[in-house]
């Protein structure tokens, strides 16, 4: 029997530019062996399948199919980390190395440190690999070897260094060293994956490494150029809308950041500090473990958060506080899995500095619900908004919603595709419908307080309360 690699995915579903697999292939044609994929179905994420678990079990199965069709062997074995890797190994006893691409935080980073002892003890070879980020976790420091807390002068040293090259898989040797594996390691596992996908509801448009290749080039063909000037408006198509492809690993950033460079414009650089920003949370997280637990900044560990307003949490969560801007992004993030990152701001402002309710319900909500959910990005956003973390907006800056609309979405054509009780609403009230006098609300068929809510808070007294607390506290 031919020695056996395992290559074990995780958040890198994708076939090109891919660290583990590249390595795993250049040992198999090393040693004659040959590779297994394997996804390991955790029982952690399983219980509750919301947007963020239901696209990225999609994608899992979408990146299944397309082995099965390449007759590249792929298991999906459900259990606890290294219950899977006994299950395997027991199954096929000549495994002799694991190759996988790290996780440097959180729990993904205490569940390698398990499977990397129980292969220690099972005397089992293990490959791991910085692949998520352009740059890892402790590449880029401070001259005296400490981590940056700013993000102004890491983005500095960061751009100093060259970016890793894309790595060019051989699919006739992925088909060469592919093991001829097709039966199920265990009944379980498979009636385990058929029951998580049937709570699946939501039907995603263009999952999967080739769509994720596709709108890449199609974002750097016909949208960079503008994206400088167009990334803040959400009732434009400005972004790359390619963060669900970097989570799930279908675009390597490798990829995405060579093609970016290609071009020569405003738009380049603006792009490329968003994937520094993402190498920069990973940083923080790794240096700071408890990011998503405790405040950065000391100061703010003891903030008198009003967790008890269950109703003003639920308002924020349906997109009914009465501020439409607010309203508008929660209810895209419901609809989609997804939110313009200028009303990510928005919204994470409201709920910290207008409702004053804990940042962490906050991120523990957009973990559900964003199909593009990064822990360390998404708990430093968190923080930057409650003014507490790293490279903070001073605590005195308290988004205006009202304003934030206007400015971001004068006509209101955002707010009112997604808060359709306002479509008819004149552009001149669109920000404050509450203004408008009986007459113009019945013209404009929405009843304030019947058909729209009232605003939930009064901004500027809210204000006044949260800098008078923040200051307490500084």
């Amino acid at each position: 029997m031919k020695d056996i690699v395992i290559v074990w995915f995780r958040r890198d579903f994708r076939l090109e530019d891919h660290t583990a697999l590249q390595r795993a292939i250049e040992y198999c044609e090393e040693n004659d062996a040959r590779w297994v994929g394997l996804f390991q179905l955790d029982p952690h994420f399983t219980q509750t399948i919301d947007s963020h678990h239901d696209y990225f079990f999609q994608t899992v199965k979408q990146f299944q199919d397309r082995c099965l069709d390449m007759k590249y062997p792929f298991q999906v074995v459900f259990g606890d980390a290294v219950d899977v890797f006994q299950k395997v190994t027991d199954a096929l006893p000549d495994v002799r190395a694991v190759f996988y691409n790290r996780d440097d935080v959180g729990y993904g980073a205490s569940r390698d440190a398990e499977v990397n002892d129980f292969l220690v003890r099972e005397g089992i070879e293990f490959h791991s690999f910085q692949d998520y980020y352009l740059h890892g976790v402790e590449e880029i420091k401070k001259g005296d070897g400490t981590m940056y807390k700013v993000f102004s002068p890491y983005y500095k040293q960061w751009r100093k260094p060259s970016k890793p090259s894309i790595l060019r898989i051989d699919k006739e040797k992925l088909s060469l060293y592919a093991r001829s594996f097709n039966e199920d390691i265990d009944d379980t596992s498979a009636k385990e994956f058929r029951l998580v996908l049937r709570q699946c509801e939501r039907k995603w448009q263009g999952i999967g490494e080739e769509h994720a290749r596709i709108r890449a080039k199609d974002f750097v063909s016909d949208r960079l150029k503008d994206y400088e000037n167009n990334r803040d408006l959400p009732y434009v198509i400005g972004t790359s809308r390619l963060s669900p492809y970097l989570k799930t690993g279908c675009l390597s950033v490798r990829t995405l950041y060579h093609l970016v460079v290609e071009h020569d414009h405003s738009g380049v650089e603006a792009f490329i500090q968003e994937l520094a920003w993402r190498d920069f949370y990973g940083m923080v997280h790794y240096h700071f473990p408890t990011l998503r637990e405790e405040e950065f900044h000391s100061n703010y560990r003891d903030l008198p958060w009003d967790n008890s307003d269950k109703e003003n949490l639920q308002k924020w969560k349906e997109g009914k506080t009465g501020f439409p801007i607010v309203d508008a992004g929660m209810r895209q993030l419901n609809k989609e899995g997804w939110m313009h990152n200028r009303l990510r701001m928005i919204t994470a402002s409201f709920l910290t500095k207008d409702y004053m309710i804990d940042w962490r319900l906050g991120d523990q909500h957009f973990e559900k619900k964003l199909i593009d959910h990064d822990e360390s990005s998404n708990a430093g956003g968190w923080q930057w908004a409650a003014s507490t973390g790293t490279d903070a907006v001073p605590y005195f800056r308290v988004f205006n919603p009202t304003t934030q609309g206007e400015r971001f979405d004068p006509d209101g054509t955002f707010i009112k595709k997604y808060v359709e009780e306002l479509k008819d609403v004149p552009s001149t009230f669109i920000h404050n419908p509450s203004k408008m006098t009986h007459d113009e609300q019945e013209e404009s068929n929405c009843v304030i307080g019947t058909d729209y809510p009232h605003p939930s808070v009064d901004h500027k007294e809210q204000r006044k309360k949260v800098l008078a607390i923040y200051k307490e506290h500084s």
